[in-house]
This record gives structure tokens, C-alpha cells and sequence, in this order.
């Protein structure tokens, strides 16, 4: 202090402004203050600098990555040590998202991890993360599907990303696509550039994704089984093909509603997939029988499963997959609307489908009578037969077809209006006793009369009995089929409101092992009787019993159902004329483990059965109680507290 009071220097006083030539400083604070500062002491300032009237603000140069270009950062990215860090860079931004999904698992450099381990001592303890280790392997066990608002691009770069390092994605699935930001080709590359270990990709209504991106997926994911490709207008020939010649692996492909694919690249599956299993092609407009052809014969060597539906191929591809069909054991024929009776009959007579075991033919003009026969004759170790909406099939046709198919199992005919009792009583009678299972659906061809033929010899074979729908079969019918099948476990007639207590009774009574499973659903006029019969003569080995929508039903039903059914664990008595008296003494049966109770439209169950109900739920696991309209919701409330094991529908 007294040297600045008795200061003395050499140095001056300036007023007003500042003299750069000196080191000290003197700031001018309004018009009138002067501050003086001590020579040859420099100030600190951090905040601005005031000079009379103009203020100069310091200007510090942010800076930061992300004024790098896209490239750099690219470089950056390989160059993480694991896959913690970059699922945590994915996390920053967007832009950093995309530019990590771009990055191709061979390009990530593998040694900076073990450059920054290398100065470790040998007596540290060297700790490695799982998720390294998966990171490692990448054997694809992961499987993600993305549907509706979830499928977009962002989404399939996040997983890309993130399932690297956790064990691999295996199976993708994208059903659907996002209205404005959709699946394009950039997501499936990110897909491609980080999934290798893909082995299965199903793209079903993508119209935003081509061949691009189907490209970039045939580069990396080598290891590709399965294909499975639903309304993508986009990918084209150059996209199936690029799959053919990279990805040998390919077992299973199916193509549906997709215009622009035609016959190079089944050619170009044909030449290149040696293992490929199953195909399914459907609803492509430029597939004919040069594609069709072409597969077929170069893949005959392991092709197992075939299904073609609404193509424009004829007669030549079927009798080409007649010759060449050695290893097919499963075909689905459906909507082949210019493939004529002389086609099926080339196939069958081919002598090619020895060892086919299941065959579907649906909605096909050509199949008639002799094409049955054909297939028949052809077809020696054919175990299921389903035709549907084949309505140039008559009793002829089936007759032959019963006669010759010697390993038939199950026949399943559905609107194929042609065929009568004879042609069915037929098929019982002469498939060798080797038939377990026969479904009648929609067959308007069914009467309600009693064939004249009586040397008809029982299939003691037939464990299955379907008949739906089929609005002509009555209990005269009824009654003397149930006579043909004595050894039946699983009954469904449902929807035939012609058959009565006297129709069923025989049925139930010819019936000598036990039935298991019995569905009467929308049968109008059985009455209790018919229950009662069934428990009485089958309650020791009924399991499930449907009674939906049969109207005469009431609580007498219910108390043999308890007192006799014991080892029923599924019981469905919607829309039945039952009161809380029945539901009363169902809970009172002593060996009775309902797991499943069904009493939609029951309008005559009250809030009275509550404490019925509860007795009932302690084996429950599902109660529906829809449409009840006397059960009131706050007694619905305390059934859910009481039952929470118990999944209730209200």
C-alpha cells in the first residue's frame, strides 16, 4: 500500500482511452472516472471487455464430432472396442444410429480391444463381458418381428445394432409397414450389414422395399434357410436371383402376390439352391410353366413340399411334376384354372409321386372323376386327401379313388356337391380298414335317405367323424352311418340342424371304445336325452363337450354331466336354456376338473351362481361369461379378484 500512495514512476496518466504502448491500463468507466491499473501485471478476464461505449464479447470456437463428415465417423465407429460401446453410440442420435448400421461386422477392426489390454501385468485379472463372447459366436439365436407402426427403418437399424452382441438375429419377421415412414431398402441393409447369422427373413405387405435391399441381404447372410416374401410389388426378378447365387443354404421359399417376379428367378432357384425343401408360389401373374418347369426339375432331388395356387401354368407343369415329384411328399394344388382333367391325369400316371403322403387340391376345374382315379393309381402311399370345391367329383370318381388308394388315413371333402351318401359310404367301406379320420363340410350332395345297399362292412378303422354344415344330412343318414364307425373317440357335428335324439342315439350307442371329444354345436333339436345317453355310455372317457347353441338343453343335462362325466376337463354350454340350479349342482360333483367352462348367452345365469362359480374356479383357468346379461358387472369384478388364476371373459 504505501508504495502505491508514495508512488513515483516513470509511468503517465492517460484519460479517457487506453495507450497500447505501455502495460499498464487505465479503463475509462463514463465520461468523467479514470481507473488506473499497476504496469506489468496482466489481468485475468473471463467476461467481457468493456472499452468506453463498445462491448467485445471473447468468440470461443465450439467444437464438436459432430462437424465430422459421415466418412470419418464411419472410421470412428469400426474402430470401438465392443459392443457396449457402440450400442451405446447408436443411442446418441439418429444420424449416429444409421452410420453404425452401416457398418458391416467383417469391417469392425477386432484388435483395438486387445491393443487396449496389451499393457495389462500377467497377475491382473482379465475380465471379459458376455456380451463379448456372444459378440464372438453371432450363431443367430435371436428372433424380432416388427408389425404395423413399429416396422420402420430406424427400428431395424436399432436391431441390427443391438442383437450383434447378444447371440446374433436368426429370424426376422415384418408384417406390415409404417403409412409414413416404412420399410425401405436402407433398412434391410442395415439389417444385412450387421446381421450375418440371418437365417430367416419374412417380408409380408413391405411396398416400400426392392431389390436393393433383397441384394444387400444376398451379400451378407449367407447362411439364409428360409424366404418368405407376401405382397412386395417391388422386389423383382434381380432380388430372388441375387438370393439364388449367394445364399446355397436356402432350404425353404415362399413367394405370394408379387407381380413382378416371373420364371428366371425360379430358374435361377432351380440352378443355384441345391437343398432348397419346400416352395410355395401364389398369385404371380408372370409365373408359367417355363419357371414352374424348370424348378421342379432341378430340385427334384430333395424338393419335399409344393404348393401352387392362382397361376397361370397348364397341363405341361403338372405333368412335369408328375415325373420329376420322386422326393415330394406334400402338395397343395389351388386355383389352377387353366390345367384341364388331362393334366391331373398325366401327373398321376406318371408314376412319379410314389412316396407322396399329403395332397390338396382346391378349386380346380380339371379334376373330375378320372383325374381321381389317376391319383389313385399314382399316388400308392397317399395318407391324406383333401378336395375342396371340386365340383366335377362325383360317387364314380370316388368310388375308383377308394378302391386304389390303399393308405389312405384321412379324407377330407368340403363343398364338393356332387358326391352323395353312396360315394361316402363307399370310401368307409373299401380304404383297405386303413381310414382314421373323415370330414364332410358343406357338402349339399348329402340327403337324409338310407342307401339301398346293405353288404357295407364296418370301418373299424374311423377314430374321426366330422360333419359341418352340411344342411341335407338328417337322422335317418345319421343313424346308419353310426353303425359303420363302432370304434370312433372324436365326433364333431356341428351346424346340422336336421338330426334329432333318434339320429344320435345309435351313433352314441354303436359307439365301443369311449368317446373323447364330442362337439354338437348348433344341433337345435337334441334334447337331454341325448346328454344323458352320452354321459351314461361314454362319461369315463368324455374330455371335452360342446353343446353351443343347443337350445333344448337345460340343467338335467348338467347334473349327468357331474354325477358321471369325471375325467371332463372342457365343457361349452353357450346360449343352452340353463339356470343357477344346474350351475349349482356342477359345482357340487365330487371328481369333476373343469379346466375350461363356457356360459356365453346364458340368460337365465344370475348373480345367484356366484358362490357356484367360485367353487368351480379353483380348477378354472377359463370362464366365459359373455352376453350373461343377468350377471351383473360388480359380481363379474369379485370373480376376477377371487379367481386370479382364471382368465374371464366378460
Amino acid at each position: 500500500m504505501p508504495t502505491l500512495v508514495n508512488y513515483s514512476g516513470d509511468d503517465e496518466l492517460y484519460s479517457g482511452s487506453i495507450c497500447s504502448g505501455d502495460s499498464g491500463m487505465l479503463f475509462s468507466i463514463g465520461s468523467h472516472a479514470d481507473v488506473y491499473c499497476p504496469p506489468r501485471k496482466r489481468s485475468r478476464i473471463s467476461g467481457p471487455f468493456v472499452f468506453g461505449e463498445y462491448v467485445f464479447e471473447e468468440e470461443k470456437k465450439k467444437l464438436s464430432i459432430e462437424v465430422l463428415p459421415d466418412e470419418c465417423l464411419f472410421e470412428i465407429f469400426r474402430r470401438l472396442p465392443g459392443g457396449q460401446e457402440r450400442s451405446a453410440s447408436a443411442c446418441v442420435s439418429k444420424r449416429w444410429l444409421m452410420i453404425l448400421s452401416s457398418v458391416r461386422n467383417s469391417e469392425i477392426c477386432k484388435g483395438t480391444e486387445e491393443g487396449s489390454t496389451a499393457n495389462k501385468s500377467s497377475n491382473d485379472v482379465e475380465m471379459t463381458s458376455a456380451d463379448e463372447n456372444e459378440d464372438a459366436s453371432g450363431d443367430g439365436y435371436l428372433t424380432r418381428c416388427l408389425e404395423g407402426k413399429k416396422a420402420t427403418d430406424i427400428r431395424l437399424a436399432s436391431i441390427a445394432v443391438g442383437t450383434a452382441t447378444h447371440g446374433g438375429l436368426g429370424k426376422l419377421s415384418v408384417r406390415g409397414s409404417n403409412i409414413t415412414r416404412g420399410v425401405t431398402d436402407v433398412g434391410l441393409s442395415a439389417i444385412s450389414h450387421g446381421c450375418p447369422s440371418l437365417r430367416a427373413l419374412s417380408l409380408w405387405n413391405v411396398p416400400l422395399t426392392g431389390d436393393e435391399g433383397l441384394v444387400e441381404i444376398a451379400k451378407e447372410c449367407h447362411l439364409l434357410e428360409k424366404l418368405d416374401i407376401c405382397q412386395c410389388p417391388l422386389i423383382s426378378n434381380k432380388g430372388l436371383i441375387a438370393i439364388a447365387e449367394n445364399c446355397p443354404e436356402l432350404t425353404s421359399l415362399s413367394i405370394e402376390s408379387c407381380s413382378k417376379i416371373g420364371n428366371e428367378s425360379l430358374q435361377a432357384i432351380g440352378r443355384y439352391c441345391p437343398k432348397l425343401q419346400s416352395i410355395t408360389i401364389k398369385d404371380c401373374p408372370l409365373v408359367g410353366d417355363q419357371g414352374v418347369a424348370s424348378l421342379l426339375s432341378s430340385t427334384s432331388t430333395v424338393l419335399r413340399k409344393v404348393k401352387l395356387q392362382s397361376l397361370s401354368i397348364s397341363d405341361f407343369s403338372l405333368a412335369v411334376l408328375g415325373h420329376y415329384g420322386k422326393t415330394i411328399t406334400n402338395l397343395v394344388l389351388s386355383a389352377l384354372q387353366n390345367v384341364s382333367q388331362k393334366g391331373f391325369w398325366a401327373m398321376g400316371n406318371a408314376q412319379g409321386l410314389q412316396i407322396l403322403a399329403s395332397l390338396t387340391i382346391a378349386s380346380c376345374r380339371g379334376m373330375t372323376d378320372l383325374s381321381l382315379e389317376a391319383m389313385g393309381k399314382g399316388c400308392p402311399s397317399l395318407k391324406q386327401m383333401s378336395l375342396r370345391k371340386c365340383c366335377f367329383v362325383s360317387d364314380n370318381g370316388m368310388l375308383a379313388f377308394a378302391k386304389t388308394a390303399g393308405s389312405l388315413e384321412c379324407l377330407q371333402l368340403e363343398e364338393c356337391n356332387r358326391i352323395t351318401q353312396v360315394g361316402v359310404l363307399a370310401a368307409l367301406s373299401d380304404c383297405n380298414s386303413k381310414l382314421k379320420s373323415l370330414a364332410l363340410v358343406k357338402c349339399m350332395g348329402l340327403k337324409d335317405r338310407v342307401p339301398q345297399t346293405t353288404m357295407l362292412t364296418p370301418c373299424e378303422s374311423l377314430r374321426s367323424l366330422t360333419i359341418r354344415n352340411c344342411l341335407g344330412f338328417g337322422s335317418a343318414s345319421l343313424a346308419f352311418l353310426g353303425k359303420l364307425c363302432p370304434q370312433l373317440h372324436h365326433v364333431e357335428l356341428s351346424g346340422l340342424c336336421g338330426i334329432t335324439d333318434a339320429g344320435l342315439l345309435p351313433l352314441l350307442e354303436s359307439c365301443e371304445a369311449g368317446l373323447v371329444k364330442v362337439n354338437l354345436s348348433g344341433c337345435l333339436s337334441l334334447t337331454n336325452d341325448v346328454v344323458l345317453a352320452l354321459a351314461r355310455l361314454h362319461g369315463g372317457t368324455l374330455e371335452v363337450l360342446n353343446l353351443e347353441g343347443c337350445r333344448n338343453i337345460s340343467d338335467a343335462s348338467l347334473v349327468a354331466i357331474a354325477d358321471s362325466c369325471l375325467l371332463l376337463n372342457d365343457l361349452d354350454m353357450s346360449k343352452c336354456s340353463i339356470t343357477d340350479s344346474g350351475i349349482a349342482a356342477l359345482s357340487h360333483a365330487v371328481q369333476l376338473n373343469l379346466q375350461i367352462l363356457s356360459l356365453s348367452g346364458c340368460s337365465k345365469v344370475s348373480d345367484k351362481s356366484m358362490s357356484s362359480l367360485t367353487k368351480l374356479g379353483k380348477t378354472l383357468v377359463g370362464l366365459n361369461l359373455q352376453h350373461c346379461n343377468t350377471i351383473s358387472s360388480s359380481t363379474v369384478e369379485l370373480l376376477v379378484e377371487n379367481l386370479w388364476r382364471c382368465d374371464i371373459l366378460s
